[in-house]
Order: C-alpha cells, then structure tokens, then sequence
C-alpha cells in the first residue's frame, strides 16, 4: 500500500487530494465531482430529518483546497447541485462563499443526472454539456462502459471501498482508477457511496484497479486484492 500516490493517467500524473478532489498539478487544475448541494436542505423539505448543513460544510472544505493549491482552473464534473431548482433555495451566505470561489478559477460546471443545467449565470463559471475534452483527459459525469477514450475521467458513482486494518474493518470514499478510466469520490458531504464490488463499477473496471481510499490526512492506494475478499469482483 502506498501513502503518498499519484496516479498516471494518459501521460498525465494526478494526485488524489484527501479532501477527494483530483490535483493536476502541470496545469494547476482542480477536478471535484458530486458535491450535491443542497441535498440536506431537499431532504428536510421533504420531511425527513437530516441537518440541512451539508451545503456550507462542503464548501468550506472546497475553499480550504482552494486557498492551499491556488488552481487557475476548476472542473466540477456534474451532480454539483442535488437538484434543478437546488440553487435557488440556496443560503445567501453560501451563495455568497460559492460566487467567491468560482471568482477565483476559470471555474466550469459539466452537467449532471442531478443538475443538467447549472445555474452559472448566477453564480459565475461556465457550463459544459456533454463530454469535454481537456488536453490528453477526456472529462465527463459518468463512465462510458466501451468507449475508445483511453484516459477517461468522471465521478457520478460515488465509490467506496472497506479495508482490514488493525483486526477491524472501515469503510472509505475512494478513488477507483485502472490504466484507462478514473472515478473521482463524492465530494458532498451527504453523498454517499456505492461499493466497488457493485456491478456498476465491476463492469467499468472489472479486476486489476487500484481504490485510492480517501483518509482524513492522506490518501492510501490499496490493491483490489487486498481489499475484504467479500467485495472483490467476481
């Protein structure tokens, strides 16, 4: 296992960030997927009892990474709004703090399954619908099982992976990577996770994928198989 990993993507090397954003230091780009703003807030309209205060907690930790590596460019690869209308029912000093960030970057909003059209007008960046090709990376929301792009990245899955360490297991958010694709983390912090032996996931990447397990200081790069023998695929 490897403490301090990057990881080597079409000619590209990208760091797992433990905030689980994706650093791509040679053109000072930060890449963070699914922060599903506001899904609190949805949540607790809809009568059910979760703290609305997942919208400020995730910005604050998107800010923090921004004032550490101070990025030119800011890619959010979709589902960055729990729903459409998410945006308007946004907090004014959120709103505020997210206008602040998207000032900082060229900052680009690719449309998701939650948000396919994110309000940029409003809160500054720019739009992008489909896929985007950004140098040799081709970026997008959610994996094309079959496509011939070699060096694909999106989030959309949320994966997590469980690790025994100590005689106990833990579950963590997770990096999923091979020599082709890579699936980003939820960077919400209500977002969830989806286990990597899932289907879904065992059929973008079958076996011989790294999970990069998103600690609270560092990132670990674990072998699929050296994950619970119970979620390696098939």
């Amino acid at each position: 296992m490897n403490d301090k990993p990057v990881i080597h993507l079409g000619g590209t090397i990208l760091v797992p960030d433990p905030s689980g954003a994706l650093w791509w230091p040679e053109t000072a780009t930060l890449i963070v997927a699914d922060l599903h703003l506001e899904k609190g807030a949805s949540f607790a309209r809809a009568g059910s009892l979760l703290p609305p205060y997942d919208t400020r907690t995730t910005l604050n930790r998107l800010a923090d990474r921004i004032a550490d590596l101070v990025p030119t460019r800011i890619v959010a690869l979709g589902d960055s709004f729990h729903r459409a209308d998410s945006a308007d029912f946004l907090d004014e000093a959120d709103a505020e703090l997210l206008a602040s960030l998207t000032a900082k970057a060229e900052w680009f909003w690719l449309a998701g399954n939650h948000d396919p059209q994110p309000p940029a007008s409003r809160l500054g960046g720019a739009v992008v619908t489909g896929d985007w090709r950004l140098g040799p990376l081709m970026l997008r929301h959610e994996a094309v099982m079959g496509c011939a792009d070699d060096a694909e990245i999106s989030g959309h899955y949320h994966p997590k992976a469980r690790l025994r360490l100590h005689g106990r297991s833990a579950s963590y958010r997770c990096f999923v990577a091979d020599a082709r694709r890579l699936v980003l983390p939820a960077f919400g912090a209500y977002a969830g996770g989806l286990e990597v032996s899932d289907l879904a996931l065992r059929t973008l990447f079958g076996q011989g994928f790294t999970a990069y397990l998103v600690g609270r200081r560092k990132v670990t790069a674990v072998p699929h198989h050296l994950l619970l023998p119970e979620l390696l695929p098939a």
